[in-house]
């Protein structure tokens, strides 16, 4: 591979870092790294790598024929309706304008918005977290089994009902505008979600079915699922992961009951939104539901990782609370965030028909809480059907401690990739999603390594 390297410096005027490069001359490019995980024998690896590159060389042969520039992030102009060599095309393929794409027994139109790939198409049903002993299944099953003993109703059943089983195919309404998402928030891109057509697509959070639960008449509920966001390649990231959600209403009466002088206090009033409230809530009422909270959170956090726990909360935003805070506990030396939540927007509650109540609500994801409790390093190992991967989270008791023991001794082998780039219709995500499709989950983690503008022509790459 000396030669091509070689090319590569006379040719784009700068430095890919060893191994395989594919290259045309005097066109843009730009290099990326990616070592295969660890746990496979390396010729195994070089050979799947080398089959990968050469596949990936065809792709981008195609894509050259445009190539003037590239568009980097979620900021920039999202995939048009004209499929790419990125794109899977056929029957039942997603990608491409016409056809269908089958989906859990029921068929969507494809159109200019479908980006799904077979990678995560291939995902979609697994649920893993209802697969009894895995440890998706041993979080979620610890969460349920704490929210069912605390909080009880009048009739002495749980004041929490669960929904594990809901479909992760939704509206764009659902996902979006009933939370409150703006029209031009980057999470509508095409870039950073996963669309069937323009009108459904792969629930980004659980959050998706918050408004339809409400709607319902639940006042109190647990969401559990697979989610589904365009995400780049590391040991923290995948294009599926699961989330829980909870929520909870409270009417005057229930949020008052106990506090002293309650009967004269009121849920809501007309007044202006600061950083300490919405413009429809009282102080009082606020504040209330944001310690109730962090209380249920604090409780939860305890049950799952002992007492002693250090915790914080860090102000941030959501379209759908207000205010709105991020969880941090202290492990082993660091500050790690666990969850998002806040007070319910009024707004979201009035148009399920809840008027008369005020909440919170909160998401945390799974795989974050199973990767710290139980030392897993890697976040596609929760799809490993490796025995010796799954047989250590066969436990008796679901809060038995774990700690997740290595599987293999081979260590990761380091590839590069060098290719061309169009100046539209392409985001790093494509790249991504191309690179799990090709090389599955033997791919670790992908890092861009150097970029070349062409000092006349003014392509950047």
């Amino acid at each position: 591979m000396a030669a091509p390297r070689r090319a590569a410096l006379r040719n784009c005027q700068t430095v890919f870092y060893s191994s395989c490069t594919i290259l045309h001359s005097h066109r843009p490019c730009t290099g990326f790294q990616f070592p295969p995980i660890g746990g496979e024998p390396v010729k195994e690896v070089a050979a799947m790598v080398g089959w990968a590159l050469r596949r990936a060389a065809q792709v981008h042969v195609h894509l050259a024929r445009k190539a003037s520039g590239v568009c980097r992030g979620p900021e920039h102009q999202a995939l048009g309706a004209r499929p790419t060599a990125l794109e899977p095309t056929g029957r039942g393929a997603p990608g491409a304008p016409g056809g269908a794409v089958e989906l859990l027994g029921k068929s969507y139109a494809r159109d200019g918005y479908s980006n799904l790939s077979r990678k995560v198409l291939s995902r979609v049903g697994r649920n893993l977290h209802n697969r009894p002993h895995h440890p998706l299944w041993l979080i979620k099953e610890r969460v349920k089994q704490h929210f069912y003993a605390r909080y009880v109703g009048r009739s002495g059943t749980p004041l929490f009902s669960v929904y594990d089983d809901l479909s992760p195919v939704v509206t764009t309404w659902q996902n979006f505008d009933s939370l409150l998402v703006p029209a031009d928030h980057p999470s509508r891109k095409k870039g950073d979600s996963y669309y069937l057509n323009a009108t459904h697509m792969l629930r980004a959070h659980t959050s998706a079915h918050q408004w339809d639960l409400l709607r319902a008449g639940l006042d109190a509920f647990l969401v559990v699922g697979d989610v589904y966001r365009r995400d780049q390649i590391d040991a923290q990231h995948h294009p599926v992961f699961h989330q829980l959600e909870g929520v909870r209403l409270f009417s005057r009466h229930q949020l008052f009951a106990g506090i002293k002088d309650g009967e004269n206090l009121q849920l809501f009033e007309q007044s202006s939104r600061s950083a300490r409230k919405q413009e429809t809530h009282t102080l009082e009422a606020t504040k209330l539901v944001e310690f109730d909270l962090k209380q249920t959170l604090t409780r939860l956090m305890t049950h799952l990782f002992g007492d002693g726990l250090d915790i914080r909360w860090v102000d941030c935003y959501f379209p759908f609370t207000h205010p709105s805070f991020e969880m941090e506990i202290s492990f082993h030396g660091e500050w790690l965030e666990i969850l998002g939540c806040g007070v319910m927007e009024q707004q979201l509650v009035n148009s399920a028909g809840a008027e008369d109540q005020i909440g919170w609500a909160f998401g945390l994801g799974l795989e974050r809480l199973a990767m710290v409790l139980y030392d897993i390093p890697d976040i596609r190992l929760f799809w490993s059907e490796d025995e010796r991967f799954l047989k250590q989270f066969c436990v008796q008791d679901i809060n038995q401690k774990v700690k997740f023991q290595p599987l293999s001794k081979y260590p990761a082998v380091i590839n590069d990739i060098s290719f061309w780039l169009p100046r539209e219709n392409y985001t790093e995500n494509d790249f991504y999603d191309l690179v799990r499709t090709i090389g599955g989950d033997l791919v670790e983690k992908v890092d861009l390594i150097d970029k070349f503008e062409h000092p006349k022509r003014e392509k950047v790459i």
